[in-house]
């Protein structure tokens, strides 16, 4: 399944990132899409989000950059841009009302994080101005402990200093638009996860469930679930969930079992699986149908172990 389709509690991830926009203020999301486009496709198809969906399909990889040129024929005027994957808590009006008091070309929502080598950072000014931008610094280039948070609005002025095919808006477009005074910063608090990896994806799922962000579905105690009450603590529970062993900081995807005395800890488990009984699995990514014998027992990976 391509990440954008994964189920935050009742919403998809894809969803999930555009939620900080406030309802009425969204019309059409295009999507930049490279991996099983099908699949995005069909789901909004048969579902509705309550705003239209287009799909921009990338025929190869092109970057962060390349990804957003590449839809240049269906955006116009001012757009708001995320990362696929970031969830958080953005207030989206208060940073539109700070760009549209700037004349620059873009707003980044910008969060302080203590380790920023992993991110983009940035330097301001004291009128919110990003003076430098340096993606992913080394530990003796960190200027700053503001990162790039994956949110922008933009106006489509921006596609005339975008080059054509595979380029990145980190690298190659944000440094020197910082650079000619085009870009703002809007600093916010609050809560930020980019939900990119397994165990960001557990943080993603926990903050929706501290927050109760569904509407959709029943907390049982402080786990939520799609429809029967499953047992859990700090899960996600999909519907035709059945268990008879312990389930914790983890999401159990659609009609899987999971058998008596097993133990599953920080796991995500794809649909229809059947866990055998007295399986103890930590940090595992079990693949959609798969068959978990009994007695198995795995630290991190994924299951079915891949082939040598």
């Amino acid at each position: 399944m391509p990440k954008p389709l994964l189920p935050v509690l009742d919403l998809t991830l894809l969803e999930r990132v555009v939620e900080i926009i406030p309802p009425g203020m969204v019309d059409e999301v295009v999507v930049a899409a490279g991996y099983k486009v099908e699949m995005i496709a069909e789901y909004f198809a048969k579902n509705d989000p309550g705003f239209d969906v287009t799909i921009v399909r990338e025929e190869q990889m092109l970057g962060t950059g390349g990804a957003l040129k590449n839809c240049e024929d269906f955006i116009s005027g001012q757009f708001a841009c995320f990362n696929g994957d970031i969830v958080s808590s953005l207030p989206f009006e208060q940073m539109l009302n700070k760009h549209n008091s700037n004349d620059g070309i873009g707003t980044l929502g910008l969060w302080e994080v203590e380790d920023p080598t992993r991110f983009g950072i940035v330097g301001l000014n004291d009128n919110d101005q990003i003076t430098r931008f340096k993606e992913k610094p080394l530990p003796n280039e960190v200027f700053s402990n503001l990162i790039n948070a994956g949110s922008y609005i933009l106006e489509d002025d921006i596609f005339d200093v975008m080059p054509d095919g595979k380029h990145s808006l980190e690298r190659d477009v944000f440094p020197q638009l910082a650079e000619k005074g085009q870009l703002s910063g809007f600093p916010f608090k609050g809560w930020f996860i980019d939900a990119g990896t397994p165990t960001s994806w557990h943080d993603a799922v926990s903050r929706c469930l501290s927050e109760q962000m569904f509407t959709r579905g029943a907390m049982n105690g402080n786990s939520w679930c799609a429809s029967e009450l499953v047992a859990a603590e700090n899960s996600m529970i999909e519907q035709g969930v059945s268990s008879g062993g312990s389930i914790l900081d983890s999401t159990i995807l659609r009609h899987s079992t999971i058998g008596k005395g097993s133990q599953i800890t920080r796991c995500l488990i794809g649909r229809d699986c059947q866990i055998g009984d007295g399986v103890i699995l930590t940090d595992v990514i079990v693949d959609y149908g798969a068959n978990v014998p009994d007695g198995h027992q795995q630290s991190g990976g994924v299951y079915p172990l891949p082939q040598q």
